[in-house]
């Protein structure tokens, strides 16, 4: 990886396995250190939400973490990922019937998916932000009512924005993708690592 980095502790604001194994997957040794702030959006626009985001997770763990690590060369990592239909933003959902209603609106059709992240670093006594977005459009099969239901029964929606998962069951509907593909499972790794290369 980044050979800068070995004196550095790299902390990831999120308690998502598929962003810690991404991490993981680059190369990037790290701490996982989730986000405890309460979230708050001044916008509707998926872009400005995922930015937002990234960066108040972020610093919500940078502050955290300096307090009781001041001499530390630290880098905290903080992300967030929605997915958009028609820049109606699309959570998680709160129940199967919501899941269902998700899922309809993505069948057959194009939607967007955005993750905002946000890099702050403390070194040698100088602090840096970063904080930029990646949006990937994935085109979906068209599905019938019985694929909905069978899907969402194996429970893989529940947690996820949008109600699926990319890299699990639901990848034989996706027909199309532009973009970065990681950027949907929750971390455009590649864009990080060459803002790190020029962050660091």
């Amino acid at each position: 990886m980044i050979e800068r980095l070995k004196d550095t502790t790299v902390i990831l604001a999120s308690a998502s396995p598929r962003r810690t194994k991404l991490l993981a997957q680059a190369g990037i040794r790290h701490l996982v250190l989730p986000s405890t702030c309460e979230e708050r959006v001044s916008s509707r626009k998926p872009e400005e939400v995922v930015t937002e985001l990234s960066r108040q997770k972020a610093e919500d763990v940078y502050t955290r973490y300096r307090q009781e690590h001041s001499k530390e060369n630290i880098l905290v990592i903080g992300a967030d990922t929605v997915v958009a239909v028609g820049g109606r933003i699309l959570g998680k959902p709160k129940d199967r019937d919501d899941a269902f209603r998700m899922i309809s609106m993505l069948q057959g059709n194009t939607h967007q998916v955005y993750t905002g992240v946000t890099l702050l670093e403390y070194r040698n006594a100088i602090e840096k932000e970063d904080t930029f977005f990646e949006c990937s459009h994935v085109q979906v099969y068209p599905m019938d009512d019985s694929e909905i239901r069978c899907y969402i029964g194996g429970g893989e929606p529940m947690d996820k924005a949008g109600a699926y998962g990319i890299q699990g069951e639901f990848a034989v509907f996706i027909k199309k993708i532009e973009g970065d593909y990681h950027n949907i499972v929750g971390l455009p790794i590649a864009r990080i690592y060459q803002e790190l290369k020029k962050h660091i």
